[in-house]
């Protein structure tokens, strides 16, 4: 009977959870562990990025032989040499990550929705009421901790016993709002230096493309009257340069790409840091009432 009781009042405190990280997270649902906040998960964004590779080239060879028109574009990719492969490898890999993170962060805006806080203008934050808002906060949400806004909140509540000043608080709110914006920067390391990498494999690209047409234009220096050799020669000096200059515009043009769509999602999540300060502003700090500490 007992089980069955305290069963019963976990499935209703279940039934009451709005948010729900460890089911709703775009990561958790996959099956992988959900990175901190927007940070998005390495290996499975790998995966995917490798899968759309895979796609993207079975597309071009199996499909350009029957469309004259991508015959052109295909050939860009497919005989350029390996530095292709990475480059587009990269581009997916980072695309992935950046989607992920949207998606996440899409998630962790939906914390400002929740009715955390009683509606009414006249409620003050006491240590008393703070109690109350906390167990509020954890009958909507399976764990605050994996929510930014949340996870201040909760932080701040649980710290007004032993605050004296409204400062104290600012002063939390604060050190924590750092290390947030420190947790979204660490995010973008793996992302920045994939962004780097591709231009380096296109310019890895351009040379080993001259390399080839200078090797393929010293043999055609030593070809004397044999016109046949001399052609072909020519041959492997235009196939050179047309590696060398080809990789390097793949590797410039999906450069360009990444840092348009790296900058949108920065640009959101700098949003959503300064709307999570403005939210412990206006919901924690300017409704403090506390008892002065002696």
């Amino acid at each position: 009977m007992t089980e069955e009781v305290n069963k019963s009042a976990t499935e209703g405190s279940e039934d009451r959870i709005i948010l729900d990280w460890h089911r709703n997270d775009p990561e958790q649902r996959l099956g992988f562990n959900g990175g901190r906040y927007t940070n998005p998960h390495k290996g499975l964004c790998f995966g995917i990025a490798l899968l759309l590779t895979l796609l993207f080239f079975a597309v071009l060879i199996f499909t350009a032989p029957r469309l004259s028109w991508l015959e052109g574009f295909a050939d860009i990719f497919v005989n350029r040499g390996p530095t292709q492969y990475f480059a587009v490898l990269f581009f997916f890999w980072v695309l992935a990550m950046l989607a992920m993170k949207k998606r996440k962060l899409g998630f962790q805006m939906k914390a400002f929705e929740l009715p955390v806080f009683p509606a009414d203008a006249h409620f003050v934050l006491t240590p008393d009421t703070a109690q109350d808002v906390t167990r509020r906060m954890h009958d909507m949400v399976d764990s605050p901790a994996h929510f930014a806004v949340l996870s201040r909140v909760e932080r701040a509540l649980s710290n007004l016993e032993n605050i004296g000043h409204t400062a104290d608080v600012t002063a939390i709110l604060k050190d924590q709002s750092e290390n947030d914006e420190s947790q979204v920067a660490a995010s973008y390391v793996l992302v920045n230096g994939l962004m780097w990498a591709v231009p380096v494999l296109g310019f890895i690209g351009t040379v080993l493309g001259l390399s080839t047409a200078i090797g393929e234009f010293g043999n055609t220096l030593k070809q004397e009257g044999d016109f046949s050799g001399i052609k072909e020669s020519l041959t492997g000096v235009t196939g050179g340069l047309a590696t060398a200059f080809d990789t390097t515009l793949v590797a410039l043009v999906l450069a360009l790409v990444l840092q348009l769509v790296i900058s949108f999602v920065q640009s959101r999540e700098s949003a959503w840091l300064d709307a999570c300060n403005e939210y412990c502003s206006r919901q924690l700090a300017s409704r403090l009432r506390l008892r002065q500490i002696d």
